[in-house]
């Protein structure tokens, strides 16, 4: 008897109960998330820890990942090259400004879908869709030939513009992500609005707003990243590659092109350090520092966010 309760013990020990994960399960699950931890965050550590390093270091066999010392030069002479706070400002003008206009063009949008029935609906819906599993490949010619017409490259309307009509960067999944917060806000609370004498626009600002706050969250901080790291676009449309406008050269176009502009810092006498592979390390470490800080204030708002979102209404 006495073994029988061990091994009963045991069994509930490594495979659990029907309220409480055994062992085993959980062991699967922290070994999974640590192994795609790691894959993720192994180049942050290697791409930080180079940054620190001065020439020494990285001619020494010895050294791997902590640096004999702080060599904060790197980071200098790289915001220097990159002319970072100016290009920081032009990079969160050409990400603002969009990400805004998008949140609230998409939101409109996505309210519409949900909230109305009208001729051609499930049509648009599919459009939309197809919209967004389309490669941007296919349309990118013929887009920049329509901004050519319209006098739009080498400005931040080119940019603007689509994402005023919600049609901006990845607009269709952010119409999507409304549409299915929308639907699940309470029915009730919409008809008594109305029944109270609202109407649809108040109805909008009163009630659909207020509880979209996970959902316009979500969707800003997708939007904001997604336009800062795009760097083809960016130099395609807005900086304009025909007219060779270096005026929108924000940090991920300075990164891409880091290389050329050291070496004319270089010419100039104005570094004294030659380009490695921790000037690299720290050009690239303060490209992605903004979205880092960024996430470091609203990573609880967003692990929220995203919870509540997949909270289904009446």
């Amino acid at each position: 008897m006495k073994n029988k309760f061990t091994k009963e013990k045991i069994h509930r020990f490594l495979f659990g109960t029907k309220e409480k994960q055994g062992f085993l399960k959980q062991f699967v699950i922290y070994a999974l998330l640590i192994a795609i931890g790691f894959v993720y965050l192994y180049p942050v550590f290697y791409m930080f820890s180079t940054s620190f390093m001065d020439t020494a270091d990285l001619l020494d066999a010895s050294v791997k990942w902590i640096p004999s010392r702080l060599y904060l030069q790197n980071y200098l002479d790289a915001a220097s090259s990159m002319d970072f706070w100016r290009s920081l400002l032009k990079g969160i003008v050409i990400a603002g400004i969009p990400t805004i206009l998008s949140v609230v063009t998409c939101m409109v949008v996505g309210y519409g879908f949900a909230t109305f029935e009208f001729r051609g609906k499930k049509l648009l819906m599919a459009l939309l869709i197809f919209s967004y599993i389309l490669p941007s490949q296919v349309t990118m010619i013929p887009t920049y030939v329509l901004y050519s017409n319209m006098k739009l490259t080498g400005t931040i309307w080119a940019f603007v513009l689509p994402a005023l009509f919600a049609n901006g960067l990845n607009s269709p999944i952010f119409i999507l992500i409304f549409y299915q917060f929308f639907r699940q806000v309470p029915r009730v609370l919409l008809e008594a609005a109305q029944i109270d004498g609202a109407g649809y626009w108040k109805s909008f600002f009163r009630i659909a707003i207020p509880s979209a706050g996970p959902a316009i969250l979500t969707v800003f901080l997708f939007c904001f990243v997604w336009y800062w790291n795009e760097s083809y676009l960016t130099e395609l449309y807005v900086k304009g590659i025909a007219k060779s406008n270096p005026f929108w050269n924000n940090l991920v176009i300075q990164l891409k092109d880091f290389d050329s502009s050291f070496a004319s810092k270089m010419n100039v006498g104005e570094t004294s350090t030659s380009l490695n592979e921790s000037v690299r390390m720290a050009a690239t470490s303060l490209t992605i520092l903004p979205l880092m800080i960024m996430y470091f204030f609203l990573q609880r708002h967003f692990v929220e966010s995203i919870d509540r979102t997949g909270i289904t209404g009446e």
